[in-house]
């Protein structure tokens, strides 16, 4: 036995995205508004997430909104050698802004337009959702350079991401622009089967939450992208029965620890801030399998 053609099919389809585009143009229209404290200083706004990736599905319902501060920058130079680190140091200047106050500026505006529905987070301010606006966590950030060369001569090799800090001082380090780029790299290189397929496993796992077959929280969705970015471009394909089997035998057989994130720049599982725990990926295909077999 396993699960039908039918219902791959329907699992593999978008969830609806109208409401999510009108909070985000309305949100977005806010954070960029010109009577914002912060509205002089360099700042981006982006989309991060499945709606950003396209791999939404029927019930997601937060909208994930980055706004990065760019007038200032932090740098990861843990692949820099003692050369290249002093270097990048005798021609650093500090900046004259801090992502605290930032954050402080950005938290501040969204209270004045939202009010009580406005409650920072450990990461995010979440803002509630009211009306026709849906939920929407709103990450405030820094621009990241994780640099992998500082030579002399000629420019340096550096990767463009962002961070920010956990209440215990923890900074945290992602690269979401790179995570998209990547998957939609990833979607043409295999056909349109990619996203297809993640939408296809966030949709079993949704099922297997609703019938308490795994815990919330086991999978989350960026991993089971991260996941999925390691297949082959060569398994995607055929029919929904096939790709899916071929995809998901795979992954049982491969050594998963080698599996890089979808932003190439972490390693997947582990056990930080940015890595899946191993264990909870194991249960989570542990159960994909089970499921399948008895459908």
């Amino acid at each position: 036995m396993a699960i039908s053609e039918q219902q791959l099919d329907t699992w593999s389809k978008q969830g609806p995205t109208s409401q999510f585009t009108a909070t985000y143009e309305t949100l977005r229209e806010v954070l960029n508004h010109h009577e914002s404290p912060y509205f002089l200083k360099s700042f981006e706004i982006f989309l991060q997430g499945s709606y950003k990736n396209t791999t939404n599905v029927y019930g997601d319902s937060d909208v994930d909104v980055v706004i990065r501060l760019d007038s200032v920058f932090y740098t990861d130079l843990y692949f820099l050698n003692a050369e290249e680190t002093a270097r990048y140091n005798s021609q650093r200047s500090p900046g004259n802004y801090s992502l605290d106050d930032f954050k402080a500026s950005v938290l501040s505006w969204l209270v004045k337009k939202y009010g009580n529905d406005v409650k920072p987070g450990k990461k995010a301010i979440f803002i509630k959702g009211n009306g026709g606006r849906r939920d929407a966590d709103v990450l405030v950030c820094a621009k990241l350079r994780r640099y992998y060369t500082f030579p002399a001569y000629g420019e340096p090799v550096y990767v463009d991401g962002i961070c920010f800090f956990l209440p215990d001082g923890i900074r945290i380090e992602n690269f979401p622009e790179r995570h998209a780029e990547n998957c939609t790299t990833k979607h043409q290189d295999t056909k349109q089967w990619f996203k297809h397929t993640v939408r296809i496993f966030k949709n079993l796992r949704n099922t297997m939450i609703e019938k308490r077959i795994i815990a919330d929280g086991l999978a989350p969705s960026y991993f089971i992208e991260g996941m999925l970015y390691n297949v082959p471009n060569d398994r995607f394909g055929g029919s929904e029965q096939l790709n899916f089997k071929d995809v998901l035998e795979w992954l049982l057989a491969a050594k998963r620890e080698d599996f890089s994130s979808a932003n190439e720049q972490f390693k997947l599982l582990g056990n930080g801030h940015v890595t899946w725990p191993t264990a909870n990926c194991t249960a989570f295909l542990n159960a994909v399998w089970t499921y399948n077999n008895a459908s």
